[in-house]
């Protein structure tokens, strides 16, 4: 079974609920503290026709930016809330394909109607998926040959004054975020795994870690 069963359909419950009050201003307040993920575009690097998934798309934007940023892309999108689906619907139309799936754990030839992807894309998304770990994991087995995942979330912060550090922390708790202070070595793992390459950023102050993880040809 999917994640979509059991403790799935709980976290797209919980997800619906925190962004049904949301999801109208979601981007306009986000772009104050979700660091990184214009950085992340940037590096994307890829040609026209190549296929871009986002895992935990949301609204659409990062989908929408990369569009403009990288055009010719085809794109992909998945998210376990219904409410930011519909938003992204709503922004990108008919320029990418969106389903609603648990990224831990789908069938991309199903859902999305291809099997590997040349970029793979969680941005800001792990820090709020239980099961991050097994996301992180799946994500690496979609890559085509010469295909990289790109991933941003919250890192420590340990540069922060601590009363920040604290306030920051207390914040994203609030909305049910937890930052994976572990990713890098995760990434390492899974790329001695895989047999991929992998490259570690640290933003400004620890706020953020960028990771890529990289297919070879």
């Amino acid at each position: 079974m999917t994640m979509l069963a059991g403790q799935a359909r709980e976290h797209g419950v919980l997800m619906d609920a925190i962004y049904r009050r949301q999801v109208r201003i979601y981007d306009i307040t986000r772009k104050y503290y979700l660091f990184g993920r214009d950085r992340l575009i940037r590096g994307l690097d890829a040609a026209p026709g190549a296929r871009v998934l986002e895992l935990g798309c949301g609204t659409g934007r990062n989908l929408a930016m990369i569009a403009r940023r990288w055009p010719g892309m085809r794109l992909f999108g998945i998210d376990i809330s219904r409410e930011m689906l519909g938003a992204a619907q709503a922004r990108l139309g008919d320029g990418a394909r969106l389903a609603l799936a648990d990224a831990g754990a789908f069938d991309p030839a199903a859902l999305l109607g291809t099997a590997r992807f040349d970029r793979v894309v969680i941005s800001f998304a792990l820090s709020m998926i239980p099961p991050w770990q097994q996301t992180v994991a799946h994500a690496a087995t979609l890559l085509a040959p010469g295909g990289s995942l790109h991933i941003v979330d919250f890192h420590d912060a340990a540069g922060l004054p601590g009363p920040l550090r604290r306030l920051l922390h207390a914040w994203l708790t609030r909305f049910h975020v937890t930052p994976r202070t572990e990713l890098a070595k995760l990434a390492q793992d899974i790329a001695a795994r895989q047999g991929l390459s992998c490259q570690t950023h640290t933003g400004a102050f620890g706020y953020y870690r960028l990771i890529v993880l990289t297919r070879s040809r």
